[in-house]
């Protein structure tokens, strides 16, 4: 996988920019809002259809215009191919492939595999559990495109019911045969997907604890838990016996969509316990691994974006990635920074071929 060019029209604060590349590593450098992250994000938005810092299309819009065009030429298995995300005020998004506009968004994750690594990251630790939920659901649907479709159903339904408990509250009614046609079709959703998720922390985890060991060469122990109410049972039980407490809440409070992932370090939640520390390297060391991951379940090298990570790390840390490079691990690199000088010598020492973007 290979971005050969990308353009933006009144994406954020670009009115109209190309930027074409050739190298291994492509470099944005220059002050802090002058739009680095914004190309990283721009890539990132082809790839998934969403931006990664602001979902809302209309927030994406640069001030003062009413449409934005990101235009991307990527090279997949000897192929062009081209991308194109598009949006007008009161219109709905278009995303397209090779002129084709695609009828569902999901039909096209995967497509192009992408990992961005971004100080935005920290949102995993200290946010709440759909910050984490978002991060499992993002990887396994990279790869399995059944599992995104169940995901959607599924909350689809879960909608549906909390509207009905609703009404029920509302009408002081009750129709327990419609609540149980919701239950069955949940229960075999639910489970399909919780044992999708389990069976990939069961495989991310040992590449999580080799990347966190090469990153810090510490003696530390982490530990990714998952964590769901359908450990504990078969999820048309679990609604049955919360039955009493959906109604008095008038929402569905059990299943996969209250699942979490616990971070630790050393037995101990790493967002009480963790230094600023660990904590960037514990996340680094989570999306390394999902680089890996995505890899080796897909055959190809995902693009991967740095932003503004090596203003986070030290040289130990830095240097250590450096060494991934060196060893044929990542494809194309994007990256910002702030620094030019630094940026240069680090990916010099790559030996690499690189192009470094002034803005």
């Amino acid at each position: 996988m290979f971005l050969k060019k990308i353009s933006l029209f009144n994406y954020k604060n670009f009115s109209e920019a190309t930027f074409e590349f050739d190298a291994k590593i492509n470099c944005f450098v220059g002050k802090n809002g002058i739009g680095k992250t914004n190309v990283l994000d721009a890539i990132y938005h082809l790839a998934n259809g969403k931006s990664y810092f602001n979902p809302l299309a209309i927030q994406n819009i640069k001030h003062n215009e009413d449409f934005f065009v990101i235009d991307g030429e990527f090279e997949k298995n000897n192929r062009t191919e081209q991308i194109v995300s598009s949006f007008k005020k009161g219109q709905k998004k278009i995303l397209k492939r090779n002129g084709k506009i695609y009828e569902k968004f999901s039909d096209h994750i995967g497509f192009i595999p992408l990992v961005i690594i971004s100080p935005a990251d920290n949102d995993l630790i200290i946010e709440g559990s759909e910050t984490r939920r978002r991060f499992i659901d993002t990887v396994i649907s990279q790869l399995e495109p059944t599992y995104l479709q169940e995901l959607i159903q599924y909350q689809k339904i879960i909608s549906q019911r909390n509207a009905l408990l609703k009404y029920f509250a509302l009408n002081h009614t009750f129709d327990n045969e419609t609540l149980s046609i919701y239950n069955q079709q949940l229960n075999g959703l639910g489970q399909s997907i919780f044992e999708k998720r389990k069976q990939f922390i069961e495989n991310f985890l040992p590449i999580f604890n080799k990347h966190h060991q090469t990153i810090t060469s510490s003696s530390e122990t982490v530990q990714l838990i998952y964590e769901s109410h359908l450990f504990e049972n078969h999820l048309i039980a679990l609604l049955e016996e919360n039955l009493a407490k959906d109604r008095a809440l008038q929402y569905t409070s059990v299943g996969i969509h209250k699942d979490d992932l616990a971070f630790q370090i050393d037995g101990f939640p790493i967002k009480k316990f963790g230094s600023q520390g660990q904590q960037k390297s514990f996340l680094i060391a989570l999306k390394l691994a999902q680089f890996e991951f995505v890899k080796k379940q897909s055959g190809e090298k995902p693009i991967l974006l740095f932003d503004d990570i090596f203003d986070k790390l030290d040289e130990t840390r830095v240097s250590q990635i450096v060494a991934m490079v060196n060893a044929e691990e990542f494809g194309q690199l994007f990256i910002s920074d702030t620094h030019p000088e630094r940026t240069e010598a680090i990916v010099k020492s790559t030996h690499q071929s690189y192009k470094i973007f002034s803005l």
